[in-house]
């Protein structure tokens, strides 16, 4: 019998040790599920200046969702930390230029990535314009041109939306909203429900997480540490050397 015994022994020893490697690898990699909501939540946060009422429990609530998700989505969160030192010098000068918040470039962030994305809905380039939209801000779409992936065009487009939305709303929360559910579906809203604060409006699922997604790539990024997330230098990406080149079109007879 003392095989038996000797056996049991060993798989019990395995079974554990195998239990341990899975529990530690686990709290290693939901870098701050385990770590108590105090030590990473904000004991406060603002959106262009405006602050998120973090005292209203479900406000609370829902930024949460984001901060946990977004730090948690270890290679795609590093890799928009890894791609802003590309594109943030492009952006911050244009919006300054337009005087719109710098806190607009985190809207670029949850569009796409920081890429010029493609969406099944036909929207496309960082700032993910659809076509009639980005004619209407003043780009180029045809089936030569498309202006929508050129970075700087495009983010002088959004300038010219974020504005005209802004003067519509009186809140740069709201036109941040807007954004994603569109100038008209967000007044529609406010005019129903009699309310003009986004914390209290109730949207469709995608736009009252929006500006919450927005917020929490703003702390991760500003604070990548106190996620989990360390980036040397020498692994930020960097603008590639590029030129412009006049083109000149022949008419042949």
């Amino acid at each position: 019998m003392d095989w038996i015994k000797k056996t049991t022994l060993i798989v019990s020893i395995v079974l554990v040790s195998g239990f341990l490697i899975y529990a530690t690898s686990t709290e290693s990699k939901n870098k701050i599920t385990h770590e108590g909501t105090a030590r990473y939540f904000p004991t406060s946060i603002d959106f262009a200046g405006e602050q998120a009422p973090l005292q209203i429990t479900d406000v609370r609530e829902r930024l949460d969702r984001e901060l946990l998700i977004n730090a948690n989505l270890d290679a795609t969160t590093l890799l928009i930390i890894k791609r802003a030192n590309r594109a943030f010098p492009i952006i911050e000068p244009i919006l300054a230029k337009y005087n719109v918040p710098d806190d607009f470039k985190y809207l670029a962030v949850i569009e796409s990535g920081l890429v010029n994305a493609v969406s099944p809905a036909g929207a496309r380039g960082v700032w993910q314009f659809m076509p009639q939209t980005a004619k209407e801000n003043g780009m180029e779409v045809n089936e030569i041109v498309d202006e929508r992936y050129h970075l700087e065009k495009s983010t002088e487009a959004a300038c010219k939306y974020l504005l005209d939305a802004k003067a519509k709303f009186g809140s740069w929360t709201l036109a941040a909203a807007s954004y994603n559910g569109g100038m008209n579906g967000v007044n529609k809203q406010i005019e129903m429900q009699k309310v003009t604060n986004y914390y209290d409006l109730l949207l469709n699922d995608e736009t009252s997480r929006y500006v919450f997604r927005i917020l929490a790539l703003k702390e991760i990024m500003k604070s990548p540490a106190k996620y989990g997330f360390s980036v040397n230098t020498d692994e930020l990406y960097v603008n590639l050397p590029s030129k412009k080149l006049r083109l000149i079109a022949l008419l042949m007879i």
